[in-house]
């Protein structure tokens, strides 16, 4: 017989001890009168004095008003994210970088606030936000063909030797090659047939550059060299032969982390992500806000959406394995059919 003294939300109750973040549901407390989302830092009520509620608006309806330090209303949270739209419109259009007392000045609120706003929200501090604008004036004026010195004035930097001093961190390459569109830079690339169609890896002197997958030769080549359109590209299917070898066979039967040495070029937040997405187990899966939450950044969400999105090194660093919050796939570069495909393979290897 079914046991009819089960709880029905003991899962939301579970969750609500554990304090596990979720958009799922929100509990409200009687005896308090408020209601919270799952995750909220109160201390939890006992389960005699708790209601679940799908959302705001039925709680409010049954006569609870929203709790002021989780903020589930997001009221608050959207106050915070249009303060820190403004101080970034501020760091874009200034001409060196603003001061973080200027721009919590600006903003309203006391620097170590602001500046833990600004990382939630952003993924990056104000200073970090601030080299990465002064990175991309500069990429853009040596695409456009100015002169090294000029484009680096121009960018906001206060000499040339700032930039040359850590080349990788600022743009990926040196300022030269950059204005070349990366000319004299060699990108060895080898092709080879998979389970999930055509695949290509890339590599650089550094490390793999690329890892992809295609419905054709052309297309995979102009994902290559997507990033350097005047790079020489080299088939070197015999110096690639392990590593494609690696791949193929991951492709074809999931057992553990692929061992390869990497060349991933992005700013400081997008590395840590993709450096996240390497320590999800095999297997598993989160989902992007559950992934900025364990970087200590659950605001910054839709940042760590974007880095996923322009990882480039596929199943090396393996963004397959972040969902939407309902489990839903959402997009994937390489096509959803393969992401699919890739969880599943995944999924049995853990099991067996």
């Amino acid at each position: 017989m079914p046991d009819t003294h089960a709880d029905p939300d003991a899962e939301r109750w579970a969750a609500v001890l554990a304090r596990t973040p979720s958009d799922a549901f929100l509990y409200a407390v009687a005896t308090q009168g408020v209601f919270c989302r799952p995750g909220c830092p109160s201390r939890p009520p006992l389960r005699r004095n708790t209601r679940f509620f799908c959302d705001a608006a039925a709680a409010e309806a049954a006569g609870f008003r929203a709790c002021k330090r989780c903020d589930p209303k997001g009221e608050r949270a959207a106050i915070h994210a249009a303060a820190i739209r403004a101080a970034c419109a501020m760091i874009e259009a200034a001409e060196a970088i603003p001061s973080l007392a200027a721009l919590a000045d600006r903003a309203g609120y006391a620097r170590h606030h602001f500046l833990r706003l600004f990382r939630d929200v952003t993924g990056v501090t104000p200073r970090s936000y601030a080299e990465s604008v002064r990175a991309r004036r500069l990429s853009a004026a040596l695409a456009d063909g100015a002169r090294v010195a000029d484009a680096v004035a121009e960018a906001g930097f206060g000499s040339e030797s700032r930039v040359y001093e850590a080349p990788g961190r600022v743009l990926g390459m040196t300022p030269g090659a950059a204005r070349r569109g990366g000319a004299g830079e060699v990108i060895r690339v080898a092709l080879a047939p998979s389970a999930l169609g055509p695949l290509m890896v890339g590599a650089t002197a550094a490390g793999i550059c690329f890892i992809g997958f295609g419905e054709d030769e052309p297309a995979l080549r102009g994902d290559v060299m997507a990033r350097f359109p005047r790079a020489t590209i080299e088939d070197a299917p015999d110096a690639l032969a392990d590593a494609v070898r690696q791949v193929v066979a991951y492709v074809a039967e999931p057992r553990a982390a692929l061992d390869l040495p990497l060349d991933l070029r992005g700013t400081a937040f997008q590395r840590r992500v993709w450096e996240a997405l390497r320590a999800i187990p095999l297997g598993e899966t989160r989902t992007y806000s559950g992934l900025a939450a364990a970087m200590g950044q659950p605001r910054a969400t839709r940042a760590v959406a974007r880095a996923c999105a322009q990882n480039k090194v596929s199943i090396a660093v393996p963004c397959h394995r972040v969902v939407g919050k309902d489990g839903d796939l959402t997009g994937y570069r390489w096509g959803v059919p393969r992401k699919r495909a890739l969880l599943a393979g995944e999924a049995k290897a853990r099991g067996g």
